[in-house]
């Protein structure tokens, strides 16, 4: 098994789940935002992609 370089540890793939499409992020990303499992988050797609935001703020 070859090691990742940081660059590729943030390339992510869709995986099928139920009726939708997922996409996991990086634990690391994760704790650095203080977000947690079941957290609410607003998905908003920009012009070249999309914005993920805790919905409170």
């Amino acid at each position: 098994m070859t090691r990742r370089t940081a660059k590729e540890t943030n390339i992510r793939k869709l995986t099928k789940s139920g009726a939708s499409l997922v996409v996991s992020l990086p634990r690391e990303i994760l704790n650095l935002l203080g977000w947690k499992e079941k957290q609410k988050l607003v998905v908003r797609k920009i012009r070249g992609g999309v914005t993920i935001k805790d919905w409170k703020r």
